[in-house]
């Protein structure tokens, strides 16, 4: 089969390799998730990976002299691969290999191969396909593994045997799910059970890595499919065995509660739907995580869950510490929204006072619109006139939040006297009593007690003071 590559717009760059490859004496191919998003009409990658029957590094060389003397090829000696960065491309060059695992590494012996050594190597059919850019058959597909074939079909499959692939490399236990995900492809039964099979070996593999693949999984378009197939083959149980503890629903004198683990790919579902933010979406993966320890079943109430909120927060910070991930701004939005998520439902209420809707403002501050739409993907009942209620409610209490921060001015609120201020009013040096004083007027401002305004709040601090034994400077 001949790929016509004519039209392709890195067609003179595949020329230059071309005849770089000649001059050297060398093979050169395209291959992988080029060749695969190529046939598959998808956006093209900005990474193209080339093999050659020969040095890597010494085509990656030749290539760079022949588009501009001054690019820079970045040499991994180790592993035989050479990279260039030319416009927005990052070339990859490696020597064609064969591969041999030890049980506990996942870092392979390697030598020097064929291009079929090197096809056979690969993770699955879709990624183990070639295009030759050798003049003899430029432009040829080579596909050893009926590749198109399990393309059209949207079947993931193993080159080789599957167990043997995945206990090779444990992390394409991981991509399996990743690109099943991604690309809405299916995991062929065989190699689904090989998954379950060797589950346990994904242990021998980095955390970092792991989560580059999960968090892929997390931006795909519908993040249900890589997490239930996560959980069904133990994947999950192994990397965050806090969403499995949400699995099941228990029965006590007639009532039961929902299947938390469900409910909650669902709410990542939904919101997948209308935000791209992965920290928000991980903030919906984690919404209910403090459901599992505090379930409790209350004679005459039912079932309880309270301060899932407060608990599931706390336990963001073990998991990111756990699972490699930032632990700067980014697990702090993670905790807040976590920790504010039924605030809103709380407030959808005709009676709901002016004073707590100033204190969701305060709490949530710029965070406030991601916090509304966490809360819209949490509604996951099928009743569509339940559903309309809800939504209504929410705009019902957006609306309410716009009307006090027109007039309040609470979000991102800043106090209208500093510490300063009051130190110089009163002739204070630093110390306790700056701090009391401004949590007063912050919370006085939140209450209604005095409004938003400088000269409010220095009548306040005077009389407050007073209480304190503090007078005017």
């Amino acid at each position: 089969m001949k790929i016509n590559l004519t039209q392709n717009k890195n067609l003179k760059l595949f020329k230059i390799i071309a005849d770089a490859a000649e001059k050297n004496n060398q093979s050169v191919y395209i291959v992988g998730g080029y060749v695969r998003d190529l046939l598959m009409k998808r956006t093209a990658s900005t990474d193209i990976d080339f093999v050659t029957e020969q040095s890597g590094i010494e085509l990656a060389e030749t290539v760079a002299k022949d588009i501009d003397p001054k690019l820079k090829v970045s040499v991994f000696k180790t592993y035989g691969t050479a990279m260039i960065k030319y416009k927005d491309l990052e070339l990859e060059f490696v020597g064609a290999r064969k591969e041999s695992y030890t049980e506990n590494s996942r870092k392979p012996e390697v030598e020097g191969g064929t291009l079929e050594d090197d096809q056979k190597r690969r993770d699955f059919t879709i990624n183990a396909m070639a295009i030759s850019l050798n003049k003899a058959n430029f432009g040829e597909l080579i596909d050893p593994f009926n590749g198109v074939e399990d393309l059209e079909k949207g079947i993931l499959r193993t080159p080789l045997e599957p167990a043997q692939t995945y206990s090779d490399d444990p992390l394409r236990m991981m991509r399996a799910v990743r690109f099943a995900s991604t690309l809405n492809f299916v995991i062929e039964e065989k190699s689904l059970n090989a998954i379950k099979q060797e589950a346990e070996r994904i242990k021998i593999v980095s955390m970092e890595r792991i989560m580059v693949e999960f968090n892929k999984i997390m931006m795909s378009e519908k993040p249900s499919v890589g997490l239930g197939l996560m959980e069904e083959t133990g994947l999950l149980k192994l990397i965050i065995p806090e969403l499995i503890e949400l699995k099941g629903v228990e029965e006590v004198e007639g009532q039961t509660h929902k299947d938390n683990f469900y409910h909650t790919l669902e709410v990542v579902d939904n919101i997948s739907e209308n935000t791209n933010n992965l920290w928000l979406r991980w903030s919906a993966l984690l919404h209910d995580v403090g459901k599992a320890p505090t379930k409790k079943f209350v004679e005459g109430t039912g079932w309880t869950f309270h301060g899932h909120e407060f608990l599931g927060s706390k336990m963001v910070k073990t998991l990111f510490h756990r699972l490699k991930q930032p632990l700067g701004s980014d697990m702090k939005y993670v905790q807040k929204m976590v920790k504010l998520s039924s605030r809103p439902i709380a407030l959808i209420t005709d009676d709901a006072s002016d004073s707590a809707l100033r204190r969701l403002l305060f709490d949530a501050g710029e965070n406030l619109e991601d916090l509304f739409t966490l809360c819209k993907a949490d509604i996951t009942t099928k009743n569509s006139k339940k559903q309309d209620r809800f939504k209504k409610n929410f705009e019902y209490v957006a609306v309410k939040i716009k009307e006090v921060e027109e007039k309040d001015q609470v979000r991102n609120f800043q106090p209208p006297i500093s510490g300063e201020e009051i130190m110089q009013m009163f002739n204070l040096k630093p110390g306790k009593e700056i701090g009391i004083l401004k949590e007063k007027v912050k919370e006085a401002i939140l209450e209604g007690e005095i409004l938003n305004d400088k000269e409010e709040a220095e009548k306040f601090v005077i009389a407050e003071a007073a209480k304190l034994g503090l007078e005017v400077n």
